[in-house]
């Protein structure tokens, strides 16, 4: 083994004592899906890992605008480009991470990191690790510099960034290293001539795995800051402990007393920097805003090399969060959607004697430092839930005493209400209410629960019959309100008895109405659109004031579990269909145009225990009942720039086989 320290004691030249992560600049960057080799899905998994332990206040904190994760990067300026980027940010520390298959090429054995489109025997498709050095040692002013890599034969990078005549040097070329760069230090996951490994693609790689493990647990013995050394030597020791099933050896170098400097807290040793909520609050979590390249994976590993359970013993204590992409994507590869947090906190609580059961339907009354929101219960009476959610990456949601929905005259409903659909509208005084028992729309004052005015007009052919055609119990699930307060949309769960489905796919209108805030709407117009195969629309988000919608859809098959996935809608082009006897066999110009953001089933559970499983059985723990959605406003800066915060939420039916699910993505949406 090379592994080597630096020079004790001593710091870069003008360094402080610690890395300061409010002047650095980080990137991390993934390949895990390869066209001409194995694919690495554990590498999706070191970069969420990774980014979250970097973000967490508690650990290290570097602002989420200051770290970017590059996911399979398709040329060697995609890869390169970043790392210059952020050398020319950082001022104190620049820290690179890679994580992909790693190859030597050439009689000289040079250290490549490869691309998804990388091919053996052909250099120009890869990325020279002396190219890395190069962006690296090159850019910006930074102090100093670090670089990790988990790759194949990553102890290459040793000797490829030495210099030219290093392979000559034997185990000198250690502590060489960017030899000409003041400030530097360079950890891998193994010798050059050794590869990688993971064992199961659903947890981080080996390496990567113990160096966020020792990060996010700490060092009970160790100082209250840790330095990179530091981490080293644990998550050296930490892989020694599974051989000989793990046979690779990291590596580490320094140059100038870089490893030696404060890092990141112990967070075995050191107080939270904030006090939990209450006496029995969970400890903070770890998990932070995640950006569309969490796509990509873990880091650069032979899986054809299995490593059997030794190694298992700290991912089954600290399973993989369920964070990442949802695996939605369109022709630029990037994902639509990410899979921030999840909670189960609401799951069976009661407020006031009331259970917090049965909610159908989700609206955001404030995007603050903590996102607060309405939950419409479906049972009887209706109640309305005032909710606190936490934020995007940290939910924490609590539920207030529900408002009980009355009529005017203070009087409740006698019948079932089921409540189905809630908005607010603009101003935040009043909120409307779609009942599937009528159906029915009403507007409520928020502030004491009693309707305002009239019910709104339904069109007969959308009643049930003998008036219309609307299915028994599947009428208004969903209704939406247009940003400027023009247009309010209601949708309907499932197809009209005259209009069927055309292949499986159910034909859904959406009935669109006109009027002000506060006022009166009249319906002006109906369209359709075609949902996925055997899927209802449960809930509708208007994204403009134009057509354009989000709509979540969901269907449970017994034996086979539940369906979710979100979809964007246009209506723009989409024909009005109000005088359509039956939409059954019409051209497919007739209907909305439909693109899908994402599949709930396609979200990471994480690792074992992560996420709680339904009592009934589901292909992913994290399916159920979902029927609530909210949509937050775009974020104007960080890594999330342009993003939506979404938010789901499931309905338990007060079933003890199914849970109270709050969900929280980022989804990127069509303009």
């Amino acid at each position: 083994m090379t592994a080597t320290t630096g020079t004790t004691g001593t710091q870069p030249d003008g360094g402080a004592s610690r890395m300061d992560p409010r002047r650095s600049a980080c990137v991390l960057i993934g390949v895990d899906d390869y066209a001409y080799r194995d694919s690495l899905p554990s590498v999706r998994r070191n970069l969420t890992a990774l980014r979250a332990v970097l973000t967490d206040e508690e650990i290290w904190g570097i602002p989420e605008d200051r770290i970017t994760v590059v996911a399979n990067p398709t040329a060697p300026a995609a890869l390169v480009g970043p790392i210059r980027e952020a050398g020319e940010r950082a001022e104190d520390t620049l820290i690179v991470y890679y994580a992909g298959h790693g190859i030597l090429d050439g009689p000289d054995e040079q250290l490549m990191l490869t691309l998804p489109g990388s091919v053996d025997d052909q250099p120009d498709t890869c990325v020279r690790a002396h190219d890395v050095r190069r962006a690296i040692r090159d850019t910006g002013a930074a102090l100093r510099r670090v670089l990790i890599l988990d790759c194949c034969y990553s102890g290459g990078a040793l000797t490829d960034m030495a210099g030219a005549d290093a392979g000559r040097r034997g185990s000198e070329a250690a502590v060489e290293t960017l030899r000409d760069v003041n400030g530097s230090y360079v950890m891998t996951s193994a010798p050059r001539d050794r590869k990688s490994m993971t064992r199961d693609p659903r947890r981080c790689s080996v390496f990567t795995g113990a160096l966020v493990d020792v990060m996010r647990e700490g060092l009970p013995d160790g100082p209250p800051m840790l330095g990179l050394h530091t981490l080293f030597l644990a998550v050296k020791e930490r892989m020694a402990g599974m051989q000989p099933e793990v046979p690779q050896e990291p590596q580490d170098e320094d140059r100038n007393g870089v490893g030696l400097l404060e890092f990141v807290r112990n967070v075995a040793v050191l107080p939270p920097l904030a006090p939990p909520d209450a006496p029995s609050a969970a400890p903070p979590r770890r998990i932070r805003t995640l950006v569309w390249s969490l796509a990509a994976g873990t880091a650069g590993l032979a899986l054809g090399l299995g490593v059997p359970p030794a190694v298992d013993w700290w991912h089954d204590r600290h399973p993989a969060p369920a964070t990442g992409s949802c695996g939605a994507s369109d022709d630029d590869a990037q994902p639509r959607a990410i899979l921030l947090d999840h909670s189960d906190d609401l799951d069976k609580k009661q407020v006031d004697y009331e259970p917090v059961e049965g909610i159908s339907s989700l609206a955001l009354v404030s995007e603050g430092p903590v996102v607060k929101a309405l939950a419409l219960a479906d049972n009887s009476p209706g109640r309305v839930f005032p909710l606190t959610l936490g934020t995007p990456t940290d939910l924490r949601p609590k539920a207030d005493t529900a408002d009980t929905l009355r009529r005017a005259n203070g009087g409740e409903y006698p019948e079932w209400y089921d409540g189905e659909a809630l908005v607010v509208e603009k101003g935040g005084r009043t909120m409307l209410i779609g009942s599937e028992t009528g159906p029915a729309i009403r507007r409520f004052d928020i502030s004491t629960g009693r309707q305002v005015g009239q019910d709104f007009p339904i069109p007969e052919d959308l009643r049930y019959w003998p008036r219309g055609g609307a299915q028994i119990g599947r009428s208004i699930e969903s209704l939406a309100v247009s940003p400027g307060g023009r247009h309010l949309y209601a949708g309907w769960e499932a197809p009209l008895a005259k209009d069927g489905d055309k292949r499986g796919r159910g034909i859904i209108r959406i009935q669109r109405y006109t009027g002000t805030p506060g006022g009166s709407y009249t319906p002006d117009g109906q369209y359709a659109y075609l949902s996925g195969d055997g899927m209802n629309l449960v809930e509708l988000v208007a994204l403009d004031d134009k057509g354009g919608l989000l709509a979540l859809e969901r269907n449970y098959t017994a034996g086979l579990g539940t369906s979710v996935r979100v979809v964007q809608l246009s209506l723009d082009k989409a024909r009005d269909v109000t005088d359509d006897d039956s939409l059954y066999g019409r051209s497919a110009d007739v209907f909305a145009r439909e693109e899908q953001v994402l599949t709930l089933a396609d979200c990471p559970a994480g690792g074992p225990g992560a996420v709680a499983t339904p009592g009934s059985a589901q292909i992913n723990p994290l399916l159920d009942n979902v029927e609530g959605m909210a949509l937050g406003k775009p974020w104007t800066s960080g890594p999330n720039r342009g993003w939506h915060p979404l938010y789901l939420i499931s309905d338990d039916n007060g079933s003890g086989e199914q849970i109270t699910r709050l969900y929280s993505l980022a989804v990127r949406l069509r303009p």
